[in-house]
């Protein structure tokens, strides 16, 4: 069961890894650090905005996100930007939506309430993001320049990209793929081990327990999508097995906080960003999806 497990959330995962790798090596070779500069907004309300859109432009899920967000973080996309877009991109895409829809085909509207509660989490943590992030959250190293220290962001995986021609290009972005493939696959493995020891030694009889008790079955389901740690594109179809024992309200909350916040994207978000923060926005973003999804069931929206 362990090995089984284990198996199927790195087949699951490995293509959108693939995927992330891809479009980060491209952004590498092709796209400069002056389009990316000129392309971000400097209003934060459209910073969050521009965030959201990218979700839509790069519809991975959160497995591929990371390889993607730190080459833009390393072509000069604000670390506000880019926080949001880890957060909510997995879930504001075109595929996730489409996937909810399926797996959800007798109660449709749970896919809007997915869309319209991430985006609602997108907002109010750009907004106090910009409030309160006075420092940069990244992982920086010091170095002197001219006799002044200056923080760099800290790359293990940075190739020449001075090769002439496409030939030149493609080899470049070849081996910057495999660079980040080998680290974000380092992540990926340990994440999905860790994953698959807590899920085999949860007894599956707690479940039907919990779930008509308001509340604790929202914090219980969010608690569970960080543990099983599934791909966005997937979730939903978990979600929909546990429709009998638990309200649409916790499955909504099952599924806008995994795919932002899960166990191993802790641990790929802690290969980038400094532990007190990651902490920090794990603990906002879990609040928001918690009172958002509670204050939808109370309201009488979704039982």
């Amino acid at each position: 069961m362990l090995k089984t497990i284990f198996l199927s959330i790195i087949l699951e995962a490995l293509p959108f890894v693939l995927l992330g790798v891809l479009v980060s090596s491209v952004l590498q070779m092709f796209v400069t650090e002056e389009t990316v500069r000129r392309w971000m907004p400097k209003n934060p309300i459209l910073g969050i905005l521009f965030a959201c859109l990218l979700g839509i432009l790069f519809p991975l899920c959160e497995c591929g996100m990371i390889p993607v967000v730190k080459r833009l973080l390393h072509k000069g996309m604000p670390p506000m930007i880019a926080v949001v877009f880890i957060v909510v991109g997995p879930v504001l895409n075109p595929v996730v939506y489409l996937s909810t829809r399926t797996a959800f085909q007798v109660y449709p509207t749970l896919a809007y309430a997915r869309m319209g509660l991430a985006f609602a989490v997108a907002v109010i943590l750009g907004l106090l993001l910009h409030a309160f992030m006075k420092k940069s959250p990244l992982r920086v190293s010091h170095s002197t320049v001219n006799g002044q220290g200056a923080d760099t962001v800290t790359h293990h995986h940075d190739h020449d990209t001075s090769g002439s021609g496409w030939s030149g290009k493609l080899i470049g972005m070849g081996k910057h793929a495999a660079g980040e493939f080998f680290e974000m696959g380092l992540y990926l493995i340990i994440g999905a081990m860790l994953t698959a020891l807590i899920q085999t030694s949860l007894p599956r009889e707690v479940l039907t327990g919990i779930g008509g008790q308001p509340g604790l079955s929202h914090l219980f389901m969010m608690g569970y999508a960080y543990i099983l740690s599934l791909c966005s594109t997937s979730d939903a179809f978990v979600a929909s097995s546990f429709t009998t024992s638990f309200g649409y309200s916790s499955l909504l909350a099952f599924l806008v906080f995994g795919p932002m916040i899960d166990l191993k994207v802790t641990l790929m978000l802690h290969s980038m960003f400094k532990t007190r923060f990651v902490l920090a926005l794990i603990a906002i973003v879990g609040t928001i999806v918690f009172l958002g999804s509670l204050t939808i069931y109370l309201l009488g929206w979704m039982t």
